[in-house]
């Protein structure tokens, strides 16, 4: 009897262990699964603020256009997954075995990206997922980009450039800051993007109404602008409804994981950020102009978005109130500025995604407490937290290193784009509209029975 029990004991020793791995590897694998579905989740969601995209753009131009504006971020929506997935994630993410020196500067690996067909063993998400994320984050950079090109540039420049942006320019500072690069190493604090995404295809399209010139009728001789009006302000409210939803996958969704569900908390963030924008931005028109401009609300919306996308897992919620409530007020001076020295910005590219990436950016070396610098992983404490300027001054190196170099090689390849093929339709294309001049028919083909019959 005491040898059966003896052999009993010895027995379950043995088993226990394995019965305890078994149990560990069955709570990784679910795990994975729970993160992969968050993760893929948060990028469909980012993939249909193209549609929001798509609406903004078209609500706040002309009629004429509107064919044009779904037409064209479609297709370079296609256009950005071929080059992403050729060049532009391995530019980011690639080359961890190459020498330090380099991949300090940009990835070198992982072109024509291959990832795994499940999760690997031991990873918190498989490759596939986290790629298709990336990509989605990299696509809305680009279409920020076209706000500087609408109502204006040939489809054919389009096609060039969202070639161009998606291999040589977001992904260098993509990596410079989510890649490993040397901000990264410095402590640059951008969660979701306010730089990386934002500031970058603001840039871009800075540079590209600034070669493209204003639309024909925008400024007098004598330098007053004229208000060109876009057709469907419904459409634009409606765009940034969308666009507000789909930011919960842009900002919650970068957490990658949700064991701890500190996702939560940067969607908490998040909405104050937006919120306080929107109220900003309506307050402010309603007390300098009298009238309370929804444009200038949907503005401050998305503003306030901006702003918070870099600092929504930083900063504690009432400095989200505080983010949010200057971009609110900053992006209605700067769209005064940017008119003011006669840059037509027919999407306010500039004063939402580019000076509101600017604050936003900056807003972490003031508001970014050390406890949650230390929950993410990344850089410091802000002033106000810890009394020490250095995150202050990451957080200006990085805006003003990205900045020069979005703006610096957007410039250099549109110049070169405008040289060689030209960038603008002609006037009398312009004139017609781009749906008519570029694809043959009207966004909205009653006006095309119109116009035959007037003619």
């Amino acid at each position: 009897m005491f040898k059966k029990l003896v052999l009993s004991i010895a027995a379950c020793s043995l088993l226990f262990p394995a019965m305890a791995f078994a149990e560990d590897s069955a709570a990784d694998t679910l795990s994975l699964g729970i993160n992969s579905i968050w993760i893929l989740v948060s990028a469909v969601l980012v993939l249909l603020m193209q549609g929001g995209f798509i609406l903004l753009e078209a609500g706040s131009t002309r009629m004429k256009n509107a064919g044009h504006v779904a037409g064209k971020t479609i297709f370079t929506l296609g256009l950005c997954s071929l080059v992403y997935w050729a060049v532009g994630y391995g530019l980011i993410f690639g080359g961890d075995n190459v020498d330090h020196a380099i991949n300090r500067f940009i990835g070198s690996g992982d072109f024509f990206f291959n990832p795994s067909i499940v999760g690997e063993t031991g990873d918190d998400y498989p490759s596939s997922v986290f790629f298709i994320f990336q990509l989605a984050f990299a696509a809305i950079s680009l279409t920020i980009a076209w706000g500087g090109f609408a109502e204006r540039a040939k489809l054919s420049a389009y096609l060039i450039f969202s070639i161009l942006f998606t291999a040589l320019i977001y992904p260098v500072v993509a990596h410079w800051i989510w890649g490993g690069g040397w901000l990264a190493e410095d402590g640059a604090q951008d969660y979701a993007g306010s730089t990386v995404v934002h500031l970058t295809g603001a840039l871009a399209a800075l540079a590209a109404t600034i070669l493209l010139k204003p639309r024909i009728g925008k400024f007098n001789k004598d330098g007053s602008a004229n208000e060109i009006l876009g057709h469907n302000q419904v459409f634009s409210s409606l765009a940034v409804l969308l666009l507000w939803v789909g930011w919960f996958g842009f900002n919650a969704g970068s957490a990658l994981t949700v064991g701890d569900g500190f996702f939560g908390y940067v969607a908490f963030n998040t909405q104050l950020g937006a919120a306080a924008g929107a109220v900003a931005a309506l307050l402010i028109s309603w007390l300098v102009n009298g009238k309370a401009d929804i444009s200038t609300m949907l503005n401050g919306a998305l503003a306030g978005l901006v702003a918070i996308t870099a600092s929504c897992a930083f900063v504690d919620p009432w400095a989200a109130v505080v983010i949010g409530l200057v971009a609110g007020v900053l992006v209605f001076y700067s769209a005064k500025f940017f008119e003011k020295i006669k840059v037509d910005d027919p999407i306010y590219a500039m004063s939402v995604h580019g000076a509101a990436g600017i604050w936003g950016t900056l807003a972490n070396g003031i508001f970014a407490t050390q406890a949650l610098a230390d929950q993410v992983g990344v850089g410091q404490g802000g002033l106000i937290d810890t009394g020490s300027w250095h995150q202050l001054w990451v957080q200006l190196e990085s805006v003003v290193v990205c900045g020069a170099y979005a703006l610096g090689a957007s410039f250099l390849l549109l110049g070169i784009m405008k040289l060689v093929m030209g960038l603008r339709v002609t006037e009398e294309q312009e004139i017609i509209g781009l749906d008519l001049s570029e694809h043959g028919t009207y966004g909205y083909p009653e006006q095309m029975k119109k116009a035959h019959a007037e003619a």
